[in-house]
């Protein structure tokens, strides 16, 4: 049976493994609308090779070479915020959402509000507004299946069980490229270092949040919105081999854990066939060759991330928002060469010293209290 999709941030590495997917299975999706933020030529190329329906760049800048791109075809061209929500709203029966930032977030919104299959990779969604997208879920009868490879991985392991009966929900780690780095040399690290992740292929913001653990620290809150089983039954441990990907333990001593390659493909495929399950192409684990398992505590004195993500989600209200947006800010001044390294985690820390702004009641106000946020930010910076 063929199926709808749209995928919103097709040109990143999540929206580039699900259209690989599609690929292999091509008569099986009807690919309604593709979008990126520019890209204009790579995304008019993608629509054009899967047949989207529509295509929309979120930067109106770049509209008019889509639409150049495009000419001759008949698939429509769009540009801006607006124009995001509209390719979100068209009704597909799964819509990818994997857009960075809050950008992202009113998109989200509005796939939500359609009542049909979200598979969520945006993680500002569930960080900076996930009781409003939780309570969308619930009013429109939304599916969200998350795509991230850790929560999928829990989504796998939990398979329809009761919370009640969890003891234990532990994510896993990498513990990125400067896991064993000292103090000093975290200092001193470049960002061609901190932008090579030893295991995963992902985008520039995502790798330096993996290489701080912020990424993590990001998923416990996100976690926290999908499995509300209690912030004292979630944990973190690192796995350097990234191999075991999430584990749940029953009160009855029972573990699962979830194991797989380090490969997008494997989480996106579980949402996009779920209920069931459809082939890939990924290379399987080769246990032998992998050797062995090892796994560590997290050193939140080198890496305070993780418990600047858990002190914030103790805060609540507009708490683990102004963590997204401080992040957001000083990931984009260490990559520009503006702070180092460490101070990344510390001009998120300075961010979250500043007065709380009221918790955020509508979309509305969580993008006030973003904007607010990353002004304080830079004032900062």
């Amino acid at each position: 049976m063929t199926r709808s999709i749209t995928i919103l941030g097709a040109t990143g590495s999540i929206g580039a493994s699900t259209l690989d997917l599609i690929r292999q299975d091509r008569d099986a999706w009807d690919v309604r609308a593709l979008t990126a933020n520019c890209s204009a030529k790579k995304l008019a190329a993608l629509a054009v090779e899967f047949g989207a329906d529509m295509a929309v760049v979120g930067d109106a800048t770049c509209l008019a070479d889509l639409r150049e791109a495009l000419s001759g075809t008949s698939i429509r061209a769009e540009g801006g915020a607006q124009a995001l929500c509209e390719a979100a709203a068209l009704g597909a029966d799964v819509t990818v959402a994997a857009i960075v930032g809050c950008a992202g977030l009113a998109p989200v919104m509005a796939a939500v509000e359609q009542g049909k299959t979200l598979a969520l990779a945006n993680k500002e969604a569930l960080v900076s507004a996930g009781d409003i997208l939780m309570d969308a879920v619930a009013k429109h009868g939304a599916t969200l299946l998350p795509t991230d490879s850790e929560h999928n991985a829990i989504f796998q392991c939990l398979d329809g069980g009761e919370l009640s009966d969890i003891r234990w929900i532990t994510l896993t780690a990498s513990g990125g490229p400067f896991r064993e780095w000292s103090h000093e040399q975290l200092a001193q690290a470049k960002r061609e270092q901190a932008l090579k992740h030893p295991n995963w292929d992902m985008g520039a913001k995502i790798t330096i949040d993996s290489a701080t653990m912020m990424n993590k620290g990001l998923e416990f809150i996100e976690a926290w919105h999908l499995f509300p089983v209690g912030l004292d039954r979630l944990r973190i441990v690192v796995h350097p081999q990234s191999v075991i990907h999430s584990m749940v333990e029953y009160r009855d001593g029972s573990t699962l854990a979830q194991l797989g390659p380090p490969d997008m493909r494997v989480p996106i495929a579980s949402c996009l066939a779920w209920p069931g399950r459809m082939d890939t192409n990924c290379k399987p684990l080769d246990l032998p060759t992998i050797g062995q398992l090892t796994f560590f505590e997290p050193d939140e004195d080198r890496f305070p991330a993780t418990k600047l993500a858990r002190e914030a989600v103790h805060a609540g209200g507009a708490a683990p928002a102004v963590l997204n947006a401080a992040n957001e800010v000083a990931v984009s001044a260490f990559l520009d060469g503006q702070i180092t390294f460490t101070q990344i985690s510390a001009l998120v820390a300075r961010t979250l010293d500043q007065q709380l702004p009221p918790p955020p009641a509508s979309l509305a106000e969580v993008l006030g209290v973003d904007g607010e946020a990353r002004r304080r930010a830079i004032e900062l910076l």
